[in-house]
């Protein structure tokens, strides 16, 4: 029967499926510990029927994530602006944790990528959850169920609709090599200070939406449209004149990361749709930039 020094193994793949299901890396810390601790709570009797603990770990682990969706809308609620997922580094433990899927499921880089966190936030809690399972790990609708608590059918239901939403995402995303072109463009047009320059790269209904979570200034409210867009962008550097920006490899492909005397101070991720950047990404918050320090 294995203990729970047995079974630390699976804290990091652990890790990386909440994250995806929730979104922050320190909300996903609290779900891997509360795993753990339903796994202790277990008499030695009800451990040793448990033939699979992997297996138990995960189906838990999906349990406790989607009771913690439940409370953390009504936490975003409350938020101070934007709430925007927590991105984490391509070659971080986290974006790596999930297991090389076979074509036809979401890859490693999409799974952790700000569009894709960002397009799951929009789906219920149940669904995000099946989708997650499933398409991202591979657990079986049978085994997902005792998760949700809802038929191995309803299940399947409840992936189904929420991989609809996520290929239609896709279906318009650009290739990486026209994603990181395009951020390139985006980024040398920002520097130029130009505003007709900038406002060429981006799409009419651009959306640009930052999170400094109350802890640092960042646009309240999205800010759409490629002329207010641009402006605010080309306003930034006279916010902070001693910032540094500069390329970096994020899981969406190419984005932009400002370091403040050698601190992460923003980065910057951007969806490319027909050739321009048709949403920006731009985290501040402190707490959500760890990972980039």
């Amino acid at each position: 029967m294995p203990h729970l020094d047995d079974l630390e193994n699976e804290r990091g793949a652990l890790l990386g499926l909440c994250y995806r299901m929730l979104g922050t890396v320190a909300d996903a810390e609290d779900a891997v510990q509360e795993t753990f601790v339903r796994w202790l709570r277990l008499t030695d009797a009800e451990r040793a029927a448990i033939r699979n603990p992997a297996a138990w770990l995960t189906r838990v682990a999906g349990r406790v994530c989607l009771d913690m969706l439940g409370s953390a809308r009504a936490r975003r609620e409350r938020y101070v602006g934007e709430w925007l997922p927590e991105p984490v580094p391509g070659d971080s433990p986290i974006a790596a944790s999930a297991p090389i899927d076979p074509a036809d499921r979401v890859t490693l880089d999409d799974s952790v990528s700000m569009a894709l966190l960002v397009l799951l936030e929009s789906l219920t809690p149940a669904e995000r959850v099946a989708f997650v399972l499933h398409d991202v790990f591979g657990v079986p609708f049978g085994e997902i169920a005792e998760s949700v608590g809802r038929s191995p059918d309803a299940v399947r239901q409840l992936a189904s609709q929420a991989r609809r939403r996520v290929q239609q995402h896709r279906a318009g995303a650009a290739s990486r090599e026209e994603h990181d072109a395009v951020t390139r463009a985006f980024a040398a047009a920002t520097q130029t200070g130009d505003l007709q320059s900038l406002v060429a790269v981006l799409d009419p209904d651009v959306v640009l939406r930052a999170d400094g979570g109350g802890r640092v200034s960042a646009a309240r409210r999205p800010v759409r449209g490629a002329d207010r867009v641009a402006r605010f962008l080309l306003g930034l550097p006279h916010l902070e004149p001693d910032a540094v920006v500069e390329p970096i490899r994020t899981p969406d492909g190419l984005g932009l990361i400002a370091t403040l005397h050698g601190e992460p101070n923003a980065l910057f991720t951007v969806d490319v749709r027909d050739g321009r950047v048709a949403d920006i990404y731009v985290m501040r918050n402190p707490d959500k930039l760890s990972q980039w320090g």
